[in-house]
């Protein structure tokens, strides 16, 4: 197994990540969550945003998520390839997976997952659940088979000449 690679953090890492943590504070002063997002590409921001998740009424309103949206908006693209994204906390499982669809280079993140369960923001349950059968979660995952479901993952092939 490879060693990890150290990172040298610039001033300018600290300096977007302080943006992100600025954000976040005024977030919560403007009813929103604690948390800010900040994403950049070759130096530039591409991209900040907020927690919303309660004023927006939407539960994947979460800063990382509202920031990734608008990157990709501002690129006309789906993918966030070469941008580097600051996070003032550590990014929950939802949150790190939009990451690696989203292809971001590198995250950089401030307050700990330890830091967030002691303001009750804990994602530690989910993190258990998918490690159990589907049969077995809280929320069940029940597999109905149909052949057109399938469809669509033809058409995909199809269209991209597979």
């Amino acid at each position: 197994m490879s060693e990890a690679k150290p990172f040298i953090i610039t001033d300018n890492d600290r300096y977007f990540m302080r943006m992100a943590c600025d954000l976040a504070c005024e977030n919560v002063r403007c009813g929103g969550g604690p948390c800010g997002a900040v994403i950049v590409k070759d130096g530039e921001v591409i991209a900040a945003a907020g927690n919303t998740v309660t004023l927006d009424k939407d539960p994947t309103a979460h800063a990382e998520v509202n920031a990734i949206r608008r990157a990709c908006s501002s690129l006309n693209d789906h993918k966030l390839d070469g941008c580097v994204i600051y996070c003032s906390s550590e990014p929950c499982s939802m949150c790190l997976s939009a990451f690696y669809w989203a292809g971001v280079s590198r995250i950089y993140y401030s307050n700990t997952a330890a830091d967030a369960q002691h303001i009750n923001f804990n994602d530690d349950f989910i993190q258990k659940e998918i490690q159990k059968p589907h049969l077995e979660r809280a929320i069940p995952c029940i597999c109905i088979e149909a052949d057109a479901a399938l469809d669509s993952f033809r058409r995909t092939l199809d269209c991209k000449g597979g």
